[in-house]
């Protein structure tokens, strides 16, 4: 019964967040994810339901770069990454989509260093 009502507290809390933010072609949507081992963000464009660019803790790029992947400096180098593919991919403007998560420690050292890379949001 109480496993129940955290879920329902998680998903009343994403979709809170997911009701204002909203990903267009001109400013598509960054969303994040952390387990207690990874964190993982993707660029969505939702009016075409597509991924446009992603990286994780897990990605082969980041992973050369880092010690340990649930840390505040792994945030940081996801951050970095998925700027650069926005770049790649020709993205300046996002619209930060945190999830269920507190902007708040890994959270928000993967938007300063998206920000720091060159993303607006």
């Amino acid at each position: 019964m109480q496993v129940n009502k955290l879920h329902k507290a998680r998903n009343r809390r994403r979709y809170a967040v997911r009701k204002k933010v909203y990903g267009t072609p001109e400013a598509p949507r960054l969303s994040v994810h952390r387990s207690n081992r990874h964190i993982y963000t993707q660029i969505i464009d939702d009016v075409a339901g597509v991924t446009l660019a992603a990286a994780s803790t897990r990605s082969k790029s980041v992973r050369e770069k880092i010690s340990g992947c649930g840390n505040k400096a792994a945030a940081e180098a996801v951050g970095t990454a998925v700027a650069r593919h926005a770049a790649q991919v020709g993205i300046k403007r996002v619209r930060f989509d945190r999830g269920r998560y507190k902007f708040h420690g890994r959270v928000k050292v993967l938007a300063e260093a998206a920000r720091k890379a060159g993303l607006v949001f």
